[in-house]
């Protein structure tokens, strides 16, 4: 992960070519996929709909192919911005609002250092990498980032490891209670949504430094082309779509199932 050169950062003309389009689709795909995967989760588990389907694995894969991909798209996007500091703000407040709205709401698990909170954290963290000239780039280090991310997945339950080789990791980090937006959670730590930066961050930035490196940059031009027009204008407003569709869901479940 060698330093970034200032020649290689994007410039004004990347940013004057407009929208890459298959980045639009592929988000508008993964927030139609997320809107499903809420309303199966609320017919399953508030209002009792019996979806023989909606079991694990199949649940734990459909709702890593969603968030899994989110961020990987995510790190890629932020590596075309110039206004990291302030994404990752908007960011920040957006994840600080739904904790409050789903801890008043008390339907489910408050929401704590759920995915939105993991994009602005990790949106802030390569702010900081920009600012350092040490942004990760190139195939060697994308690929490197997402398999310590693959190797990291059991961090927030107390061990590492791939392949079947796993390493326990010490207690101590854990008992605080203090790491959970890290990834060591803590004893008493709940959350309805959890994407802590160990492991998650490390998917982000292995999308960032994929879009710097050569293959990359081409696959990117590629794109920029070809896409879904009706995902693409799902996928321009992520988070707006975030925010409110969980509450029409839920009303709608309500309404119908009681």
């Amino acid at each position: 992960m060698a330093p970034q050169k200032p020649s290689e950062r994007p410039s004004a003309t990347s940013h004057a070519k407009g929208r890459i389009r298959l980045i639009d689709a592929v988000r508008g795909f993964s927030v139609v996929s997320m809107v499903l995967f809420h309303l199966c989760y609320d017919l399953y588990f508030l209002s009792g709909v019996d979806i023989p389907w909606f079991v694990p694995p199949f649940r734990d894969i459909w709702r890593a192919s969603i968030s899994w991909t989110f961020l990987f798209v995510a790190g890629i996007s932020c590596s075309l911005s110039r206004s990291n500091l302030r994404r990752s703000g908007r960011y920040l407040a957006l994840a600080a609002a739904i904790f409050v709205a789903t801890t008043v709401a008390a339907v489910d698990t408050p929401i704590n250092f759920g995915i939105i909170f993991c994009m602005g954290a990790s949106t802030l963290l390569y702010a900081l990498l920009e600012r350092m000239g040490a942004t990760p780039r190139g195939e060697l280090a994308a690929l490197v980032l997402f398999v310590l991310f693959l190797a990291c997945q059991g961090v927030p339950h107390g061990h590492v490891g791939l392949l079947g080789l796993d390493l326990e990791l010490p207690r101590a980090p854990y008992e605080t209670g203090l790491l959970s937006w890290l990834g060591f959670m803590g004893p008493h730590f709940s959350s309805g949504d959890y994407y802590p930066l160990i492991p998650y961050a490390l998917c982000y930035l292995s999308g960032a430094a994929f879009a710097r490196s050569d293959t990359g940059r081409k696959a990117l031009e590629a794109a920029r082309d070809c896409g879904c027009r009706p995902l693409e204008v799902v996928g321009r407003h992520p988070l707006a779509i975030y925010v409110a569709h969980q509450p029409i869901i839920l009303l709608l479940v309500i309404l119908l199932f009681g």
